[in-house]
């Protein structure tokens, strides 16, 4: 039942991923040039190219802006990725020992180490 729960969950993040894929990649292009703009921003010394890259800035801040909901496409890859992990993950099974003697034994050398 748990496999099934992950693989709906998986399902939904998957079509929720590829939905949002184009505004993540565009998003990501809209904060690259922002990046680059903000750096050429900070070099220029005259007060025309500063307007020009500030004018540029502002548009690459809109475009960004505008692809804001391509954070859902983020977390969907999270979310996948999360359950990629609980897929495989190895159940470990302790199987305590009925044996008396064994558990003597352990319980001694515990109280031995403290």
């Amino acid at each position: 039942m748990k496999k099934l729960g992950l693989l709906l969950l998986g399902g939904i993040a998957a079509v929720v991923l590829f939905a949002n894929l184009a505004p993540m990649v565009a998003l990501a292009i809209g904060l690259a040039v922002l990046y680059f703009t903000a750096k050429q921003f900070l070099k220029a010394e005259t007060t025309f190219r500063k307007v020009l890259w500030a004018g540029i800035g502002i548009i690459a801040l809109m475009a960004s802006v505008s692809n804001v909901p391509a954070i859902l496409g983020f977390v969907a890859a999270y979310v996948l990725y999360v359950i990629y992990k609980k897929w495989n993950e190895n159940k470990e099974l302790v199987k305590e020992e009925s044996d008396p003697f064994v558990n003597f034994e352990k319980q001694w050398a515990e109280l031995k180490r403290n």
